[in-house]
């Protein structure tokens, strides 16, 4: 039997500080090239899953193709997603296999549209520990990262990437139960990120970021917020 599930509601803003230059905040709408979806529909049938995501784009200026994806998926094996206004589809598949009786997560993806194939894998050593690689077939470029969790509350991500030779750094703890605080730096481009998020399934969830660019010699945060409320249909 086929049944409507659940959808979700998401709102973003974002400001960049002007602090320190006498004038006020500006907007600058989106921090992210891909626009937050506004409602997201999702239809199960058995283990199968279909999703329809709608962006502002969608909607703002009348009913629209722009900003709408469609996507089936089985959790923990494939997901298959179509951008309509694009018609690119991009295939992405999971599998698990045991490597010294340690689980080894494998992800194959494919983007039809730029004829990109990236390959993931993590090997879980227990509880705290944890190494990733990421590799983007054809381009000679892989990234590596360790992740360390202490206690279960602190968690630190040092990642290195073989073909620029950079390292990066996060470290996120979690505070009053669903809250989590994230710090991280690129040093590419001097890129300091702080970021306070909740999820909560009864309070709804919300992320406030804010990055700012050390090379920059002025310089001046990036702030965003984003929230989120689940529906059931």
């Amino acid at each position: 039997m086929v049944g409507l599930s659940s959808g979700a509601m998401t709102r973003r803003w974002s400001r960049v500080s002007n602090s320190g230059t006498g004038r006020p905040p500006s907007r600058v709408g989106m921090t992210s090239t891909k626009a937050a979806p506004p409602a997201t529909v999702v239809v199960k049938a058995g283990d199968v899953r279909f999703r329809a995501s709608l962006t502002d784009a969608t909607v703002v200026k009348g009913p629209c193709l722009n900003g709408l994806a469609l996507a089936v998926e089985k959790p923990g094996f494939f997901i298959i997603d179509y951008n309509v206004p694009k018609k690119d589809v991009r295939f992405q598949f999971m599998n698990t296999i045991k490597v010294a009786e340690k689980p080894l997560n494998l992800t194959y993806i494919h983007s039809r549209g730029d004829n990109r194939t990236m390959l993931d894998g993590s090997l879980v050593f227990d509880s705290a520990n944890k190494v990733s690689a990421n590799h983007v077939v054809g381009s000679g470029n892989c990234k590596l990262k360790y992740t360390y969790v202490n206690q279960g509350a602190t968690t630190y991500e040092p990642s290195y990437d073989l073909a620029k030779n950079e390292w990066d750094f996060a470290m996120s703890r979690r505070v009053y139960g669903d809250d989590v605080v994230r710090a991280s730096y690129q040093t590419a481009n001097k890129a300091l990120g702080l970021e306070w998020s909740r999820n909560s399934q009864m309070n709804g969830s919300f992320k406030i970021s804010a990055s700012l660019n050390l090379a920059e010699e002025l310089k001046m945060p990036k702030l965003c917020a984003e929230s989120t409320w689940d529906f059931e249909m």
